[in-house]
């Protein structure tokens, strides 16, 4: 278990380094993001997801969502991406929005999504650039289930201890509110399964929008 300051240009390099080749080879990585802080697993991987799962003490019924670096990246992983949700990865990404849309077959072992996946593009540049360098990563909050989540990295680490190999400190997170998280409701309108970072007023004002 090492920590890396990434107040610091050099240390920031080599944690991100550090966290790279620890996902590659199966291991857990916490980091920064601009809701709360994340636990992170190589989502091709079953055994880092349930590494992951098993870190946190939850189990594959609460599939962890997908942090990717940039909304460019979403059509490639989704099936369809209905113009309504387009907009607010347009608009609201990078931010604390996740979108559950249909999934691509991509070979990830998430859990039980139900052929979907939950993506979001953080705002947070050491996440970012992790992501950038390692693809698409399995992200959930770095914190035991039940008990409130990591907004520094002491925090997250006094929770998962030595079950995370790499921790990325990036100092207090400016959020502290997990995202929002939305998918597509049966009658095509945007269905809430979690209220979050970005008001419902500001997802429904953007949403609708595509419409006009």
């Amino acid at each position: 278990m090492t920590r890396f300051d990434c107040g610091d240009p050099r240390s920031r390099a080599e944690g991100i380094a550090a966290a790279a080749a620890a996902l590659e080879s199966g291991e857990l990585a916490v980091l920064p993001t601009d809701t709360v802080y994340g636990v992170a697993a190589d989502p091709a991987s079953a055994a880092a997801v349930q590494a992951l799962l098993d870190a946190k003490g939850r189990t594959a019924a609460t599939p962890p969502p997908v942090l990717i670096s940039d909304a460019e990246q979403l059509g490639a992983l989704v099936t369809s991406v209905p113009p309504a949700f387009q907009r607010l990865a347009d608009t609201l990404w990078p931010g604390g929005l996740t979108l559950v849309l249909p999934a691509a077959d991509l070979g990830w072992h998430l859990g039980e999504t139900h052929g979907t996946v939950a993506l979001r593009v953080p705002a947070d540049e050491v996440a970012r650039e992790l992501l950038r360098r390692t693809g698409p990563l399995a992200v959930s909050s770095a914190n035991l289930h039940g008990q409130p989540s990591a907004c520094d990295a002491a925090a997250a680490q006094r929770m998962l201890g030595d079950s995370v190999a790499v921790y990325l400190d990036g100092g207090p997170t400016p959020g502290g509110t997990a995202s929002t998280i939305v998918a597509e409701g049966a009658d095509g309108n945007i269905r809430f399964i979690r209220h979050g970072a970005i008001p419902d007023a500001r997802v429904l004002e953007v949403a609708e929008g595509a419409a006009r």
